[in-house]
């Protein structure tokens, strides 16, 4: 899978959680291990068709399941948050980029967005960016509030989606 776009956005930081009135600090954001792949490849496919039901995956469940195992877990740095045992949100790093950032639709707007972008910005202080599709404009207004800022755009030929996107860049 080459480019991967994360649908991250609508994460407003208000700190409550849709679990049982769950906060954000009663999240664990940790390295996933071989054992979390199955729960990441779930959040992922949750959170694709909750907040771009527009854009054609051109991968089946099953091979995006075998991707989140054999490679992204175990070749990536890969973080999830953890609530109650639970995987709630995703989050890979590839050097300077930020390959992936996926919540699971129940958690978004609870502060977890923001804390992987924390994360994020910590593990890669020289720099970081990302790809978005462009029809995906909460995305654009989250890492905006975030402070990166859009230097590209592409008709989404470098992408398996063959998605328009746009290319965001934050910078210290």
């Amino acid at each position: 899978m080459p480019r991967v776009h994360g649908p991250a956005g609508g994460d407003h930081g208000d700190g409550r959680g849709a679990r049982g009135g769950c906060t954000v600090s009663a999240v664990v954001i940790r390295r996933a291990t071989a054992s979390d792949a199955a729960a990441t490849a779930d959040v992922f496919l949750r959170s694709f068709a909750a907040a771009l039901p527009t854009v054609v995956r051109p991968r089946s469940d099953d091979e995006v399941r075998a991707y989140f195992r054999d490679v992204v877990v175990p070749s990536s740095e890969t973080w999830v948050a953890v609530v109650n045992d639970q995987v709630a949100g995703l989050m890979v790093l590839a050097g300077d980029l930020l390959s992936q950032l996926y919540l699971a639709p129940d958690w978004r707007g609870r502060g977890i967005g923001d804390r992987f972008v924390a994360l994020a910005k910590e593990r890669s202080p020289r720099g970081l960016s990302l790809w978005t599709f462009q029809v995906n404009k909460p995305a654009h207004r989250f890492y905006e509030r975030h402070g990166f800022v859009e230097a590209e755009r592409t008709d989404g030929s470098g992408n398996e989606e063959r998605e328009p996107d746009v290319r965001y860049v934050w910078r210290p």
